[in-house]
């Protein structure tokens, strides 16, 4: 019989645009004891989660819950309990991931519009709301930070005529949650979807989402009772008079909200560990303080750009709608990406990112995010950097990174 070798992951530096380096209270959280899900202990754990997801979304929702699984079950949870087959929806894209959102509403049923900013770039939000009248849509889907390009699309006025118009609003945030500010109720966002492994610092595994009432009501429009809970009374709830029902049983908000309210009504087993850590992360976030946290995030790319900058290499994209939380590096002429990537994580166990799409082989990412964004780490890569380049026969100002960083720090 095959022997395997004890578990030891290496120690990295992670400056990836997700995951990121968990902070060690998160980690010793996960080595908590398992409660059963109903436990009062635990289920008054799910209730400070849900606290704690409002303050860091900046709403008054009452809903406010982690879906289970990867940020991308996030998106697909809203996407499927928010679009009914026929559902007209308008997505500016601008990056990989306003395709996500346009692959999974086409999946779902939706009629699809679209329109496309060069990547590097953001919408003009008078764009897209000229899209939206010319359109009218029942829903606008739009990505808030875009992390294949780094690029920060702003929402306010686009959530305003949205509201006006009696559209639902959704947005991916989960680049940007807990590293920048998400103003939820302030513009006019109805459902807003989250992740843990980017700016939380929490592992991948959870979503948390939140969306409002209007939302709610479509949602509750569409419910149905799983067929093995049902009593007699509810086997045909609704029927004559409901909508469409959720295509999905595991993406049901309908279904998770009666397992998030004190109902407790049984959907699934929930991931007690993952709680923890998510719990614990909120935690953290708030305890830092939101303006706080914010501030950190804007002083380690400032460092991070004047180090860059000061090397001798360009910057990828429109510096004024840049994603604070990601600056993108466009690799240098005759430089090989994945050589130097490779001998970044062989040398000096620093993580970096390239592209996807058209940008692939054309530029590098740099995470400054949650635990990983720190004085540290940014030091550390910027002089690993440069040592790698010149060993690629890059042409730098030798030692100048380094020092314009301090510069920001001192």
């Amino acid at each position: 019989m095959k022997r395997y070798a004890e578990l030891a992951p290496s120690q990295r530096t992670i400056m990836t645009p997700g995951p990121v380096e968990v902070d060690p209270r998160v980690l010793r959280a996960l080595s908590y004891p398992i409660l059963g899900q109903f436990d009062p202990e635990f289920t008054s754990y799910m209730n400070d989660t849900m606290e704690m997801l409002r303050s860091l979304f900046r709403t008054t929702n009452h809903w406010a819950f982690p879906i289970d699984g990867t940020s991308r079950s996030g998106i697909e949870a809203v996407l499927t309990s928010l679009i009914e087959p026929g559902d007209k929806v308008l997505i500016p894209i601008y990056g990989r991931f306003g395709n996500l959102l346009y692959e999974i509403a086409e999946r779902v049923g939706a009629e699809v519009a679209f329109i496309e900013a060069e990547w590097g770039t953001v919408f003009d939000p008078g764009d897209v709301i000229n899209a939206i009248h010319r359109e009218k849509p029942a829903l606008v889907l739009m990505v808030h930070g875009e992390t294949s390009t780094g690029r920060m699309q702003p929402l306010a006025e686009i959530g305003k005529v949205c509201r006006e118009l009696g559209i639902l609003f959704v947005v991916d945030a989960v680049a940007t949650i807990g590293g920048v500010p998400v103003n939820t109720d302030e513009w006019f966002i109805d459902a807003v979807i989250g992740g843990t492994q980017k700016c939380l610092s929490v592992p991948s595994g959870m979503a948390p989402i939140t969306y409002n009432d209007i939302a709610a009501a479509k949602i509750n429009a569409r419910k149905s009772i799983e067929r093995g809970l049902r009593t007699p009374h509810e086997s045909n709830l609704n029927a004559s008079t409901r909508r469409p029902v959720i295509q999905s049983n595991y993406f049901d908000l309908a279904q998770l909200q009666d397992y998030w309210s004190p109902a407790r009504l049984n959907h699934h087993t929930e991931m007690t560990s993952m709680l923890y850590a998510l719990r614990e992360g909120l935690r953290l976030v708030l305890e830092e303080g939101l303006e706080e946290r914010f501030a950190r995030h804007r002083l380690n790319e400032t460092a991070l750009i004047a180090g860059l900058e000061a090397m001798g290499l360009a910057l990828y994209g429109d510096p004024s709608c840049k994603l604070p939380v990601v600056t993108c590096i466009s690799i240098p002429d005759g430089i090989d990406g994945e050589s130097v990537r490779g001998m970044l994580l062989n040398a000096f166990g620093i993580e970096i990112a390239s592209s996807f799409g058209s940008l692939k082989g054309k530029i590098w990412r740099i995470g400054t995010m949650g635990y990983s964004c720190r004085q540290q780490n940014v030091l550390q890569l910027l002089g690993a950097l440069e040592a790698v380049l010149i060993r690629h026969g890059a042409k730098l100002h030798t030692g100048a990174g380094l020092q314009a960083a301090l510069d920001v720090y001192d």
